[in-house]
């Protein structure tokens, strides 16, 4: 009997975590029923109910395996983190326990994986959300493909069902704060993508704020392209010429209409103005890059576990 591994990050859930639970079994009980569910809970240092609620279901439930982190280390970081526990044929790589990404698609990802595909990935063509959240989303994407290396689809996210061999090269990046989908993305393999209708959240609030999406957005940027680096050089030596040839046209025109009248006062405040910001841009490009790189050369655990439920030493 082949395994389906699903991996549910959460964080403050407890109105949604044994609704998820109960949901996936169902779902696997009525059209898996020859496939067996491992389902790898990583909780990111709940401050409610949670992670009682999922000590009880472990202890009910040897399918369930669970990881509760020591601090909240972000979504993505205790997920690659739960990843690496999945023992499983083929991997769902990411069920949020709020089913804002519909369970009932794991039915057609196994059928597609089993008739020969290793990557089935869901996009979320149709999102329950406002309009201002759903177009920057699409600015973003199409940002990202005119930068990167990689063609990332718009509106796939890390709802995805994967071959084992898939997670073993996804989890031989050693990245510090994986993008998921743009690791996945970039392994290759056959992949198919299926289209589905993003759920509004029915119980509880979302954790993912502007603040936080913006984190994502530019650590995708900055992981998948050197494309910001090469704007600053080019744009550094547009700048340069654009000077000369402005100096040159002062000096012309002061040959040939030459006056006793200061000249220039306001081009030069604006220069100077005008150079600072690019500077400043600059500099907080190349920041950014230090920074992910600081971190990675750090080293350090990618998440700290305070508990493991389910998990066997050897898993560990």
């Amino acid at each position: 009997m082949k395994t389906i591994s699903v991996v549910s990050p959460c964080y403050n859930e407890e109105d949604n975590v044994f609704q998820c639970y109960e949901t996936v079994r169902a779902i696997f009980a009525e059209h898996l029923p020859d496939y067996r569910l491992e389902h790898i809970f990583v909780d990111n240092a709940s401050t409610d109910r949670t992670p009682e609620i999922l000590r009880e279901m472990a202890a009910k439930d040897p399918t369930i395996r669970v990881v509760l982190n020591a601090r909240n280390f972000g979504v993505f970081r205790s997920t690659f983190n739960g990843l690496r526990y999945a023992t499983g044929d083929a991997v769902v790589v990411m069920l949020p326990v709020d089913l804002q990404d519909p369970p009932e698609m794991i039915p057609e990802f196994v059928q597609l994986w089993q008739s020969g595909y290793d990557v089935v990935a869901g996009a979320r063509n149709i999102r329950e959300e406002g309009y201002f959240l759903r177009n920057a989303r699409g600015l973003f994407y199409r940002t990202l493909n005119r930068l990167s290396d990689v063609t990332l689809e718009p509106s796939v996210g890390e709802f995805q069902l994967i071959d084992k061999k898939v997670l073993k090269a996804v989890l031989s990046h050693n990245d510090h704060y994986p993008y998921i989908r743009g690791i996945i993305a970039s392994c290759g393999f056959k992949r198919i993508i299926v289209p589905y209708t993003w759920k509004a959240r029915k119980r509880g609030l979302s954790k993912h704020n502007m603040g936080a999406l913006t984190d994502v957005a530019l650590n995708a940027i900055f992981a998948f392209s050197r494309a910001p680096m090469r704007f600053c050089t080019i744009s550094g030596l547009v700048i340069a010429v654009g000077c000369i040839l402005f100096a040159l046209f002062e000096v012309l025109l002061f040959l040939i209409a030459p006056s006793d009248a200061p000249r220039g006062t306001m081009t030069i405040i604006v220069s100077l103005f005008f150079l600072s910001g690019i500077q400043l841009l600059f500099i907080g490009m190349l920041g950014e890059y230090i920074t992910a790189i600081h971190n990675q050369v750090r080293g350090g655990p990618l998440v700290i576990e305070e508990d493991r439920l389910n998990i066997d030493a050897d898993d560990a």
